[in-house]
């Protein structure tokens, strides 16, 4: 399977390089384009009110060995910049935690971030956007939980059997850097057609990734594009079309799909129900169906990965679920000024 999720690093693979290692470590998410922060920081405050908060939750392969897990929290803003121009800044701010595998390799990992939104043309609510973002990330592993070969004797494992393995550290640490540039603009007469491209990429500082301390172990540069547009139908429905790719090191995954939406007719103003849903596929690996609610300022969204792969036999096309949460809503004291930079689509 070619998807973005970390192996545990073991220290007899570690020692015997000593040459830089492909160190997949970043985690992934089915429901990627709720987490702009993951996907590129130039994305940030990419939404029509001023404020987005939520939470994401995954597990996966529970069918098969134990499950890998992963929690996320996050909060985005975004502010005019001045009363006469039509550019705004944003920020953001993104945590997560990861557990996977027997030996429970969790990691845990906070990034704030920010994004300067410049326009291109008002008229066609046109921008180009250009963010950072710097993130704290720390892995750690239960040794206790560690089986080795030395222990299997005769066909039989005992953990009494001395290991004879010298492992002293079960935590790393690293800081890391993250860049991505993004545009988004109306097309149509009516600006009924919205669509964004963006590009960027995470660890540019190539930070060390080791538990024995190995300076020549680094974690690749992960690459990252993203693509989307969003058609309006009628006054009711829209359709979207998501896409993104993401290469580190030797590994690829190419994500695609597309969600229906519906509301109710509501004046002209931002209607109280939205129903949405689609489907995506993770290229070699999984079909992806979701369901999105939305009521009023609050969204609730479901999926679930129907693996595809070469893993189906043992798998039985069980893949995972994912369950996101997410507020869009504005500030109390509201102006004029704050509201003239939307992205009605994203």
């Amino acid at each position: 399977m070619k998807a973005l999720k970390f192996p545990l690093l073991i220290g007899a693979v570690l020692l015997a390089c000593n040459t830089n290692v492909i160190a997949q470590a970043d985690v992934h998410f089915s429901q990627f384009y709720e987490h702009a922060t993951l996907r590129n920081p130039g994305l940030i405050g990419i939404f029509s009110q001023d404020f987005k908060v939520g939470a994401s939750y995954r597990e996966q392969w529970s069918s098969i060995s134990k499950p890998f897990v992963t929690a996320l929290g996050y909060g985005e803003a975004r502010f005019s910049v001045g009363k006469v121009s039509d550019d705004f800044f944003s920020i953001g701010l993104l945590a997560f935690t990861d557990k996977a595998g027997s030996v429970d390799q969790r990691i845990t990992a906070v990034y704030p971030a920010v994004n300067y939104n410049k326009s291109l043309n008002p008229e066609k609510n046109s921008y180009l956007s250009l963010g950072f973002t710097g993130g704290y990330n720390q892995y750690d592993f239960d040794l206790t939980k560690a089986t080795f070969n030395n222990q299997y004797q005769f066909g039989f494992f005992s953990q009494s059997n001395p290991t004879f393995e010298h492992i002293d550290n079960t935590k790393m640490s690293m800081w890391d850097l993250g860049t991505g540039l993004n545009f988004n603009t109306n097309a149509g007469e009516f600006n009924q057609v919205t669509y964004m491209v963006g590009i960027s990429g995470y660890h540019l500082t190539r930070p060390k990734f080791s538990y024995f301390d190995v300076s020549s172990v680094t974690e690749n540069i992960r690459w990252n594009g993203n693509a989307a547009a969003g058609f309006d139908v009628d006054d009711n429905m829209v359709v979207y079309v998501h896409a993104n790719y993401a290469k580190q090191g030797t590994y690829t995954e190419i994500m695609a799909g597309g969600l229906f939406s519906w509301s109710e007719a509501n004046a002209g103003r931002r209607p109280d129900y939205v129903l949405t849903g689609g489907l995506f596929y993770r290229y070699g690996d999984a079909l992806i169906p979701v369901l999105k609610v939305k009521y009023k300022n609050v969204s609730v969204g479901a999926s679930y990965d129907v693996n595809v792969s070469k893993l189906k036999p043992a798998s039985n096309l069980r893949g995972g679920y994912e369950l996101s949460m997410s507020i869009l809503s504005d500030f109390t004291d509201k102006n004029a000024a704050a509201k003239k930079t939307v992205c009605p689509k994203f």
